[in-house]
């Protein structure tokens, strides 16, 4: 049985039991929807994945992540900060770790097929990273969305 089929069938298990016991099940969404890869992709489309990159304008780290992004993905922190600490997501956002966790967030609450082709993957989780929650139907910059396809191209075969 390959990772595919053993995630789909204990999809499958879980909402069985769920429906059997009428039990709450929302905290077992997938916890990290985005792949490694993607993240990858979506941060090399961003800044080129330089982890000299800071704030800049109204965004931060190699994610280029916003004041905004960051609210909406659940205000993350390194340890040691809190969220309502000056400078906690300037620090999370420069942090390649707290950054990619931001990135996961958002997608977990914003996570949707952008491009209708019926399925949420890398190309509608970087749609939504540079478009937003509510603006990924629109268009992609090209620019941004070459380097996206480059990505994903060269990592074909690597589950994304």
């Amino acid at each position: 049985m390959n990772l595919k089929t053993s995630v789909c069938c204990a999809g499958i298990l879980v909402a069985l039991i769920a429906s059997l016991v009428n039990a709450d099940v929302s905290h077992l969404v997938q916890e990290n929807p985005v792949t490694e890869v993607c993240l990858r992709c979506i941060c090399d489309a961003s800044s080129g994945c330089d982890p000299t990159v800071r704030c800049s304008g109204e965004s931060c780290g190699m994610f280029r992540i916003t004041w905004a992004y960051w609210a909406d993905a659940g205000k993350p922190v390194l340890p040691g900060d809190a969220p309502e600490a000056q400078g906690a997501y300037a620090n999370c956002a420069n942090d390649p770790q707290c950054a990619a966790s931001t990135v996961q967030g958002y997608m977990r609450k914003f996570g949707q097929d952008c491009n209708g082709d019926g399925i949420i993957d890398c190309l509608d989780h970087a749609a939504i990273h540079k478009l937003g929650g509510y603006g990924c139907k629109n268009a992609v910059p090209l620019a941004y969305q070459g380097k996206i396809d480059q990505c994903i191209h060269h990592a074909a075969g690597t589950q994304l």
